[in-house]
């Protein structure tokens, strides 16, 4: 297992196309619930345990090589809003061309032969993961990383905040993201039936709402 793919495949600045998306925080800034350091912390604390927890769940499991179509049906049932469904594979698409110009593997060009309209992200995720030789602990860590990473690069731009304010911020979630990740590989390794399932609907509710923006920063 080469800790060095891991941290390849967690850079903000590997080429996966998240720099255009801020996870809802865009939505949240202009509605008032996000506007400083301790805002932010608190978005992405619940985004972490929410969103994190079901895609970490996702990543892993396809880090284990469970059935991609599977994992991407189940991707689809936990994602009940279009727009980041929409998101989801065009992140997704991106990925993998990443990953099949670092990784060169036959489970990533099955994924581009079988989803012509891209696989989730974190099923692309888990399996680029796998393809680096790494494991779904690993899937899981990079899956929850970045869904506080992108908010609160995101919040840096919206909102000018201090870098070092939003850095603080993410190592304050260090324990959450390993509590989160660990959970996530357990029930990874119980099968597609056992994967979380938690939603957050104000993230739902506020994407399709961005979504229809005539101007915004970010595409999602």
């Amino acid at each position: 297992m080469s800790r060095s793919a891991l941290l390849v495949l967690a850079d903000g600045r590997f080429p996966a196309g998240g720099h255009a998306h801020s996870g809802g925080a865009e939505a949240a800034v202009k509605a008032g619930r996000l506007r400083d350091a301790a805002d932010l912390e608190h978005f992405c604390r619940g985004r972490l345990h929410t969103t994190g927890l079901t895609t970490a769940g996702l990543a892993a499991a396809a880090a284990l090589g469970h059935d991609a179509a599977a994992l991407d049906a189940a991707a689809d049932a936990r994602t009940p809003s279009p727009a980041l469904r929409a998101a989801a594979r065009r992140l997704g698409r991106q990925l993998l061309r990443a990953a099949r110009a670092a990784w060169p593997d036959p489970g990533l060009d099955a994924l581009a032969r079988d989803f012509p309209r891209g696989a989730h992200q974190p099923v692309v995720l888990g399996t680029a993961a796998r393809a680096a030789g790494l494991g779904p602990e690993d899937a899981a860590h990079c899956a929850a990383y970045e869904t506080v990473s992108g908010p609160a690069t995101a919040a840096v731009r919206l909102l000018g905040l201090d870098p070092f304010r939003a850095t603080a911020v993410l190592a304050r979630l260090a324990g959450d993201m390993d509590r989160v990740a660990a959970r996530a590989a357990a029930a990874a390794r119980e099968g597609v039936d056992a994967l979380p399932a938690a939603s957050a609907p104000l993230l739902d509710i506020t994407a399709e709402q961005h979504a229809a923006w005539p101007v915004r920063l970010f595409a999602s």
